[in-house]
């Protein structure tokens, strides 16, 4: 797991990208939550969809709503980057849609495009 700070607007963002698993559950998102936290003083992640189980991108295992209320709960702002033009869910399709509506979690096709939302 790599984990650079990105300075816009005096807004500070964390992004992490990794090619490995770092949300698997509701524990590993609040040891995520925890590490960048207390590494980076960060309250804007953004993470590349790739570090994240796909079993969160199907809403039926309600992995999703448990692990972003954790953000939530921990003030924690989040923005996920990458393709999700293979997911065909309307219900995810409608979940994303409306995350990106909202102030605190966002679905970006790019990396540049997630600090952006998290500094708006």
């Amino acid at each position: 797991m790599k984990t650079e700070v990105v300075r816009k607007n005096n807004i500070e963002i964390a992004v992490v990208s990794s090619d490995e698993l770092v949300i698997t559950d509701v524990q590993s998102a609040l040891d995520l939550i925890m590490t960048v936290s207390y590494e980076t003083g960060c309250t804007n992640i953004a993470i590349n969809k790739e570090a994240i189980i796909d079993d969160f991108f199907v809403l039926s295992t309600c992995l999703a709503g448990e692990i972003l209320q954790k953000f939530i709960n921990y003030g924690i702002r989040l923005g996920i980057y990458g393709d999700f033009s293979g997911y065909t869910s309307k219900p995810l399709k409608d979940f994303m849609y409306e995350c990106n509506r909202g102030k605190d979690i966002y679905f970006q096709p790019g990396v540049s495009m997630a600090v952006d939302k998290l500094i708006g």
